[in-house]
């Protein structure tokens, strides 16, 4: 599945859990509102009709003994007209009676009410026979057990009515209370599936990025690993295949350098040695004597082909150290005394060059298990580049301390220092910081694939103009043989051998 559809996935589930909360949502604010809209439209009148029919009973009695006990038409008039008002009051009650409790109070109410309007019909029946007494009488049994009776009746209907509407605002209220507990929920959810899905796919992401980080840093390195397991099919994992091709074909490429520097190096030394061996056989005038001029030219061959012996040795060594195919000889040595032999060698290059070599030591335990000769030839890289790029008057410090569980050599030069910006790279092949100073840009990739070998690393420290300190790390073995011995600090200049404290 491709990153954009893993994306647009997790998107749309959260996108869907969160329509979901808007539609639960939706459906309670439309239940609140139908609450609020039947309290407003629908119980408020009924309780305010209620009211009004109930309050309007008193003065229908008061009416009512007015008109029996004073034979007065005007109040018979006026108990008509409020009795039409009250009746019309109970009749509108019937839209609004909802519940069981209410129909049945209204409906009791109702029967209640004409009975009491056919006994205030009979009484005025009495009073147009002159029976004022039974009117009298029926007013005070008959007409009050009915009228208390739709008082009674009526307020039963406002309590049915306000119970209903108490149980509508409670249903509301958990309806309210589900509501908002869905939505948080829901909400959590929304979150929390996208928060899973960025970190399961971000992880993914970076998972797969960090590996061809690692990888590309490797292969900058020329370390060509295996290839990249490649889990997924979408950008990242197609990311991964070019870069696995992209390796491939480096590997291959560098292959098939190295094995041309190795075939053109084998194929040109050969020829070269026997140069030199011709060269020097003519210089000792084996086939008989030279002119001057002959042996200036035989000199030249010479000191050429030399250089050019010394270059391909080289490069057949960099192809060896960078396949892998070292086979380090270590036996017992004593690293100072390599360092001296190496000093001594260098000295009359650093006489001629004008520069002050030194040497120096510090600890007492020099013994190490190692490839002498590779050594040999570490130390005499480091050197002769500092000599070569030290001018005249400097001064080139060969250093070597024990620091108990490792080695420290340090060739130190006050010479013309490196760029910045060629630092990282300058222990790469072939790269140069001043190429006009000559040199192959082989010695130093030696010097890092002689260190590696032994388990160690090297470093550098430059600052352009003042000079430069390369440090090469080798770890001490339990191998190692032990010596014993004083502390001291041995050095050597252009007037010969000095020790000190």
């Amino acid at each position: 599945m491709r990153l954009a559809s893993k994306i647009f996935l997790t998107s749309a589930l959260v996108i869907v859990v969160l329509a979901g909360v808007g539609v639960l949502s939706l459906f309670a604010v439309d239940r609140l509102v139908g609450v609020n809209r039947e309290i407003a439209t629908r119980t408020l009148p009924a309780l305010r009709l209620t009211a009004s029919a109930r309050e309007g009973i008193a003065p229908l009695m008061r009416l009512e003994a007015r008109a029996v006990v004073l034979s007065d038409a005007r109040y018979a008039t006026a108990w008509t007209e409020a009795a039409e008002r009250v009746a019309h009051d109970l009749e509108r009650l019937t839209e609004y009676a909802q519940s069981r409790w209410e129909a049945l109070h209204l409906r009791e109410a109702r029967v209640a009410f004409d009975g009491y309007r056919r006994v205030v019909a009979e009484e005025q029946a009495l009073l147009r026979r002159g029976d004022r007494k039974g009117a009298v009488s029926m007013t005070d049994v008959d007409a009050r057990a009915f009228a208390e009776e739709v008082q009674d009746s009526l307020d039963g209907l406002m309590v049915a009515t306000h119970t209903r509407v108490l149980a509508a605002q409670a249903e509301a209220a958990r309806l309210e209370a589900r509501t908002w507990t869905m939505v948080l929920v829901a909400l959590g959810t929304a979150v929390g599936l996208a928060l899973l899905g960025t970190a399961v796919i971000a992880q993914r992401m970076t998972r797969s990025l960090a590996l061809l980080s690692s990888a590309t840093a490797e292969v900058a390195e020329g370390a060509f690993r295996e290839p990249i397991a490649i889990e997924s099919r979408d950008e990242i994992g197609a990311l991964a295949r070019s870069f696995n091709s992209m390796a491939r074909q480096l590997h291959q490429m560098e292959e098939t350098k190295r094995e041309f520097f190795e075939t053109v190096s084998h194929e040109l030394r050969s020829p070269l040695t026997s140069i030199r061996g011709a060269a020097d056989l003519l210089r000792e005038g084996i086939p008989g004597p030279l002119t001057g001029k002959q042996e200036r030219l035989m000199c030249i061959i010479s000191q050429s082909s030399e250089r050019l012996l010394r270059l391909v040795n080289q490069i057949l060594e960099m192809s060896r150290l960078r396949s892998g195919l070292v086979g380090l000889d270590r036996k017992p040595l004593d690293l100072a005394w390599l360092v001296d032999q190496v000093v001594e060698e260098l000295h009359p290059r650093a006489k001629e060059a004008g520069v002050t070599l030194e040497r120096e030591h510090f600890g007492s335990n020099f013994a190490y298990l190692g490839d002498a000769e590779r050594l040999h030839q570490l130390v005499v890289n480091l050197g002769a580049n500092a000599i070569r790029f030290t001018p005249r008057g400097g001064r080139v410090v060969v250093r070597l301390i024990d620091e108990g569980g490792e080695f420290e050599l340090q060739v130190e030069d006050t010479g013309v220092g490196i760029p910045a910006d060629a630092l990282p790279h300058i222990f790469d092949a072939y790269r140069q910081a001043h190429r006009q100073r000559g040199g192959t840009g082989l010695g130093l990739a030696i010097v890092r694939g002689v260190a590696d070998a032994h388990g160690g690393r090297v470093t550098v420290e430059s600052q352009a103009g003042k000079g430069s300190r390369f440090t090469v790390l080798l770890p001490r073995s339990r191998a190692d043989v032990a010596q014993s011995g004083g502390s001291c600090s041995v050095r050597c200049g252009a007037g010969g051998l000095t020790e000190g404290p």
